[in-house]
């Protein structure tokens, strides 16, 4: 685990989102996604490890996806765990709105948590909160305790949920303790990622239910940058129930950012497909396409911000990009 496979990683979320980028805007979810899965199963086939997919997104809509148990990589060491979602907002590229990201983390085998249990609640804090958290507690003591932890009081903390019907409960806990809510519409990897990084977005946690994909990954991520996270299977009906029971999972049980994610060795990288607060998009500048993306290593602790210019006839020849998607200098 001496090489640092995040720059690997790095070329892997590229190619997912050069090849969904076209279709941005365009209406069409399944195909942006079934673009982005084959160039990321493509771009890992020749990454040197024997990874196995424990974790991915695309199950619970039948959208394309890289499947559970699936083999990556061109079968040598190191043997690794994969959490993987080509399109992290598969509506927000369909739709032309900002923050989708195509995104993939690593770490030794079998240390992520692995479940086909679609949801999960999650506290996602930073840095500075990290050890004060209890998901078992309510919205107000754990806002209490962020704001301690922060030095601020509780209704200078910005929360970021997702805006969902099941998280309204949520939504009007955080209300009544008066904070500040940023609710996003999909993309909780990048809200898990912004409170995180709490200094740089000014959003100080996350909290509420989205994918158990997106959770792992922002485990991943999370873990990496020094901040905290507890999640909880939410169990919708008696086939979540019975599903959990099954892979062995106890219902209400919380877990912890190292039930998510043990491992010690954890490489994470996103990239842009449209452009949002993490991330700028994927666009089209002259006879280059622009990317932008967030490579992490936890041994190092190194977050890397790395620009990149592709040349569009290259991209072509790697069906990276459709002959008739035209480039014109400052475009996107």
């Amino acid at each position: 685990m001496d090489r640092n496979l995040a720059l690997e990683l790095l070329r892997v979320t590229e190619a997912g989102a050069l090849a969904a980028a076209p279709l941005q805007g365009r209406g069409d979810k399944m195909g942006a996604d079934g673009r982005a899965v084959e160039a990321i199963r493509s771009a890992l086939a020749s990454v040197d490890m024997r990874g196995t997919v424990v974790i991915g997104e695309g199950e619970k809509d039948e959208a394309p996806m890289l499947y559970f148990g699936e083999q990556i990589g061109n079968g040598l060491e190191p043997e690794l765990d994969v959490a993987v979602d080509p399109i992290e907002g598969t509506s927000l590229t369909a739709a032309g709105l900002p923050g989708a990201i195509s995104v993939i983390a690593l770490a030794e085998r079998g240390t992520m948590f692995t479940t086909h249990v679609h949801y999960m609640h999650k506290l996602v804090v930073g840095r500075r909160a990290r050890g004060v958290i209890d998901l078992d507690m309510d919205v107000e003591w754990n806002l209490r305790r962020i704001a301690k932890a922060e030095g601020l009081p509780p209704q200078e903390l910005t929360v970021v949920v997702l805006e969902r019907p099941r998280n309204a409960d949520v939504i009007a806990q955080i209300r009544d303790v008066g904070a500040r809510i940023k609710l996003i519409t999909a993309g909780d990897v990048g809200g898990a990622l912004e409170a995180a990084l709490e200094m740089r977005f000014g959003i100080h946690c996350m909290m509420g239910s989205g994918g158990s994909t997106e959770g792992v990954l922002a485990a991943c991520a999370v873990k990496a940058l020094g901040g905290d996270m507890q999640a909880k299977l939410l169990l919708r009906d008696d086939d979540d129930s019975k599903v959990a029971v099954k892979e062995g999972h106890q219902p209400n049980k919380v877990l912890s950012i190292d039930d998510l994610c043990s491992g010690n060795n954890i490489f994470f990288a996103a990239t842009g497909i449209t452009s949002g607060e993490l991330l700028k998009g994927v666009r089209y500048e002259d006879v280059y396409a622009y990317t932008q993306s967030m490579v992490l290593r936890s041994a190092s602790g190194t977050m890397r911000i790395v620009d990149a210019y592709h040349p569009i006839d290259k991209l072509r020849v790697k069906e990276l990009l459709p002959e008739q998607v035209v480039a014109r200098p400052g475009t996107a």
